[in-house]
């Protein structure tokens, strides 16, 4: 067991922005929201997966809807504990621990504030390993474990508990629910037992997105490449440094969708297009496919390391794309039909990374 305070939020927001592929929302926002939940309730216990009893009951906090709305729309910061509070009604059972849904951007951020204000330890770990645009893409649905119930909570006060009949049906009704609800929603969901964690959860990625936002860190303060630093850590393979000089964005569904094209400024005549949903999905380098979902495509600027969301992509950032290999139970045939190339549209198979 370790503990959660103020003075790590930094690199883990950091860390977490880049593991998060673009998307999980503007970590800025979700460390702002940890810090005042810490600095009123204490710090977080966090746990090891193996640290967790056998018969807990595990909740997975997370929110939903368009990164972009989130910007617009600060939440009011009571969202998460409001959902918890809906879905424990439901069960008949208090949560005895609480795990982020995915690890990036926001969605690693709100669960520590959560667990704050809860009183409940963290589980270092997380259903994804990256992000995902929808909530059936988790390890836990591989094991048949079930989204629902699911309580969603707005900012406004309202309250939704969804049952449903599989977790695709989960992500229709829900998502639906989040349009409604403004675009931008909190959830307590994915309920897992402590004997479920191992296979349905990524292993110390709340750590590793500390590690990460540390090294980065430590290589601008030497006045070395970050970007670099980054890359180490992740295992991954760098497909592209430059400019980016189109971006082509719309919310529809509850979804941040488009495309951003980058030239190079190296004196050479490449180019990398990025398609997106919420988080980067493909990357074609001079029309050819370099980087394909499930695997993490991470855009950062190139001077400073920092991770570059999908919604603060804008015309002239200099920035390097980096690809990291997924967790490998992602690249399964239950894994790609879950989250591969081919369901969200792209005409193409999975493309293992050569690292």
């Amino acid at each position: 067991m370790r503990e959660i305070g103020i003075d790590q939020l930094d690199d883990m927001a950091r860390g977490a922005g880049i593991l998060g592929t673009g998307g999980g929302g503007d970590p800025y926002v979700g460390k702002l929201l940890a810090r005042e939940a810490i600095r009123r309730h204490g710090p977080v216990r966090v746990y090891d997966i193996d640290e967790v009893p056998a018969d807990a009951t595990v909740v997975a906090i997370s929110g939903m809807g368009a990164p972009t709305v989130l910007l617009e729309k600060l939440p009011a910061g009571t969202e998460e504990l409001t959902a918890l509070r809906a879905l424990e009604s439901v069960l008949g059972r208090p949560a005895t621990h609480l795990v982020p849904i995915e690890v990036g951007g926001v969605n690693s951020m709100i669960p520590i504030a959560a667990a704050a204000q809860a009183g409940l330890p963290l589980v270092d770990g997380d259903a994804m390993g990256r992000a995902f645009p929808e909530a059936q893409m988790v390890l836990p649905t591989l094991i048949d474990v079930s989204n629902t119930p699911m309580a969603l909570a707005d900012d406004k006060g309202n309250t939704l508990v969804v049952d449903t009949i599989s977790n695709v049906w989960a992500e229709r009704l829900a998502r639906a629910a989040c349009v409604q609800m403004g675009c931008q929603v909190s959830c307590a969901d994915t309920v897992m037992r402590g004997d479920q964690l191992r296979d349905g959860l990524v292993p110390a990625t709340l750590t590793l997105a500390e590690n990460l936002g540390r090294a980065v860190r430590e290589a601008r303060a030497a006045h070395a490449d970050p970007v670099a630093a980054a890359q180490s850590v992740l295992g991954g393979v760098r497909l592209f440094t430059g400019k980016i000089v189109d971006v082509e964005r719309r919310t529809t569904g509850g979804f941040a969708r488009g495309q951003a094209l980058l030239e190079s400024v190296q004196g050479g005549t490449g180019k990398l297009e990025l398609s997106f949903q919420n988080e980067h999905l493909l990357a074609r380098r001079d029309g050819e496919i370099v980087a394909t979902t499930p695997d993490l495509i991470c855009v950062l600027d190139t001077y400073s390391g920092e991770p570059v969301t999908t919604e603060a992509m804008r015309y002239g950032l200099r920035v390097t794309v980096v690809a990291a290999p997924c967790d490998p139970r992602w690249t399964t045939p239950g894994g790609l039909e879950l989250a591969g190339p081919r369901y969200f549209g792209y005409d193409c198979d999975y493309l293992p990374l050569a690292v």
